[in-house]
């Protein structure tokens, strides 16, 4: 898998994921023009999609019929030298045992998101001179 973020002005960018365009922009206070989520955002947003999947393709093996499953992700802490602190609650309105609540609580912290988050993850930066355009 790979994403393109190309410059459009500003701090806004077009990212190019399997054929897929996601605006991304930082907010009016950060000095963008706030027309997209900003990337840390667009990580939430992607903690929260992922944790719903997986919930929810779960389920479906299982055969239990969970309704409009809703997952909340809430980053509520990226202070520099602090690790990321996020919250994610799924709320699920068909009625669970508790056993299957426990299972669910589970699974969710194995969507692919989390477990890249929570894992060792290893970038490397390289610069590219490209041509002007």
């Amino acid at each position: 898998m790979k994403a393109i973020a190309r410059r459009v002005r500003g701090f806004i960018h077009e990212v190019e994921v399997d054929g897929h365009t996601i605006v991304s922009d930082e907010p009016t206070e950060a000095g963008g023009n706030d027309e997209g989520p900003s990337p840390t955002r667009l990580l939430t947003a992607s903690l929260a999609a992922c944790t719903a999947t997986t919930v929810e393709m779960y389920a479906d093996r299982k055969g239990w019929e969970l309704g409009a499953v809703e997952v909340e992700a809430e980053l509520r802490s990226a202070e520099r030298g602090e690790p990321a602190r996020y919250a994610v609650e799924v709320r699920v309105p068909a009625p669970l045992s508790g056993e299957q609540a426990e299972r669910i609580k589970v699974i969710a912290g194995k969507c692919p998101v989390h477990r890249t988050l929570t894992g060792e993850v290893e970038i490397e930066d390289r610069v590219e001179l490209a041509p002007a355009r």
